[in-house]
């Protein structure tokens, strides 16, 4: 490796260790006062067969070390507040401290979900409001805020084509979805208990428009649909596939991940969707990463209103909102409440902050970032080996094909995204979408800056020139972060998840 002067860093060279490994017998972080109060019988408060027959195995250790203990575990990690994040329809965007101290005000963080709706009339209303925004944006009449994730809405969406359908006396066996789509599409489609047909890409990167007419018939129930799509690219034909759809009765559902791009510019409900779902978590910068939390609220026409998941938030003639639970179609509950209402109270704050200009501005500035840094890549001599999948304006995000970087200089995609974890920026996605070899998919959004952008090219070129010298370098990549290169095939088979004790 003389190419490269391996440094470990102090992460590295210490051992990483968990909470469990650092306990000692006797050590306490709080020691609570003796009980002033009489004390009742432990079955009076709570019955034997609810109790534990063993002691918790629970960690002792010093409040320092606890800190010290999780701090380490933050530094770890790679994040919004550290640097560039450029993973490709994730938009991972700031998030705003401000919307952190509103969603943490008592009376948005202490709400009890089972509150009475009496007692959570300021809650109804923000989560009212936050529906009508979503309704405006997304040009559809009703909303529902109970999904959980993207994943999630989309499933709902997916359940309410199919009691949609059901109501009209009419099974349908298949939904269609584009070799661009997303994981989740496919799994939603089979867990809805439908079959994917899947529908292939033409030379811009949209729809094949006759490979859509050959595959939509009466047994189409719904075409599942991300535009702009997962190249990057927004589809002109856009009109002709919903007329093409619903020439066949079936809806047309818009996948919202992308929605980053056309927020306040154009609309789903105007291009023909029947049902969208929203990621509060990439659009409107709920924070996420880890599983969450997040929230996938779902938009729909007033032929898909009624089957909406029960209980609906109405607002009575007197002003004042409930829950409306008789709802003979809906597909029932989605989850045990109505939501992750901190979702609604950051991502609402973002709606209210900027407004529908600003809301258009941080599309627009979303898409001039992604064709800026596309250009500024070709300027440096990096399209050579990584040339754009599609080489046609680009709208939030764009693809890139490592197969001449393969080829030429013996590096990988993977190879690439690894080295760049040494050059302090979090890889934008890898190998996906499938259509496109050893692709790599960038998007910069709106809140990074030009000498942002500019470095992060300025670090692809370097990373390639390094290759050409000693592509061992790349291969063997990272080498200052917390960890070296993983084996990330046998990590996902062979998973270990618990701590032994």
């Amino acid at each position: 490796m003389s190419a490269v002067d391996v440094r470990q860093t102090a992460q590295q060279r210490e051992s990483a260790t968990t909470i469990y490994e650092k306990s000692k017998a006797g050590r306490r972080a709080f020691v609570p006062p003796p009980v002033d109060v009489p004390e009742r019988p432990l079955d009076e408060l709570l019955p034997a067969r609810f109790r534990r027959t063993v002691e918790a195995k629970l960690p002792e250790i010093s409040e320092p070390e606890i800190n010290r203990h999780y701090n380490r575990l933050s530094k770890r990690n790679f994040d919004l507040d550290t640097g560039f994040y450029p993973l490709g329809s994730c938009t991972m965007k700031h998030n705003p401290k401000l919307h952190e101290r509103v969603a943490a005000l008592p009376g948005h963080a202490r709400l009890h979900p089972a509150q009475d709706p009496k007692r959570a009339q300021g809650a109804l209303e923000l989560m009212w409001n936050l529906e009508r925004a979503l309704s405006e944006i997304a040009g559809l009449p009703h909303v529902s805020l109970q999904p959980s994730a993207g994943s999630h809405g989309e499933l709902a969406g997916v359940l309410l084509t199919r009691a949609y359908h059901e109501a009209r006396g009419e099974q349908r066996t298949k939904v269609l979805a584009p070799d661009t789509s997303h994981g989740t599409n496919p799994a939603t489609v089979t867990m809805a208990g439908y079959e994917l047909v899947k529908l292939a890409s033409n030379a811009d990167g949209g729809i094949d428009l006759d490979d859509l007419r050959a595959k939509a018939d009466d047994d189409v129930a719904c075409l599942m649909l991300t535009n702009p799509n997962t190249l990057g690219l927004f589809d002109p034909n856009i009109e002709e596939i919903a007329r093409i759809v619903h020439g066949v009765g079936a809806t047309l559902y818009y996948d919202g991940a992308n929605l980053n791009a056309v927020m306040g510019i154009s609309r789903p409900g105007d291009m023909g969707f029947d049902i969208v779902h929203f990621n509060l978590h990439k659009s409107f910068t709920q924070p996420h990463g880890g599983g969450g939390p997040g929230s996938g609220p779902i938009a729909v026409s007033n032929r898909i209103e009624p089957f909406l998941p029960r209980p609906v938030i109405v607002r009575g003639e007197d002003g004042t909102f409930d829950f409306d639970h008789d709802r003979p179609k809906s597909i029932g509950r989605l989850r045990g409440w109505q939501g992750n209402f901190g979702c609604f109270v950051r991502s609402y704050a973002y709606i209210r902050s900027l407004g529908a200009e600003g809301l258009r501005e941080a599309s627009e500035i979303a898409v001039l970032n992604a064709n800026y840094l596309l250009a500024r890549l070709r300027e440096a001599g990096v399209a050579e080996y990584l040339p754009v999948a599609y080489d046609r304006l680009c709208m939030h995000e764009f693809v890139l094909s490592g197969a001449p970087m393969k080829r030429e200089l013996g590096i990988k995609t993977l190879d690439l995204a690894k080295r760049l974890l040494d050059f302090g920026y979090h890889p934008p996605t890898v190998y996906f979408p499938l259509l496109v070899d050893e692709a790599l998919l960038v998007e910069p959004t709106e809140t990074e800056t030009k000498e942002t952008l500019d470095a992060f090219a300025d670090a692809i070129a370097d990373i390639l020139r390094e290759a050409k010298e000693d592509p061992e370098v790349a291969r063997h990549a990272p080498y200052t972060t917390p960890v070296r290169r993983l084996d990330e095939a046998r990590a996902a088979k062979q998973p270990v998840i618990r701590q032994p004790l």
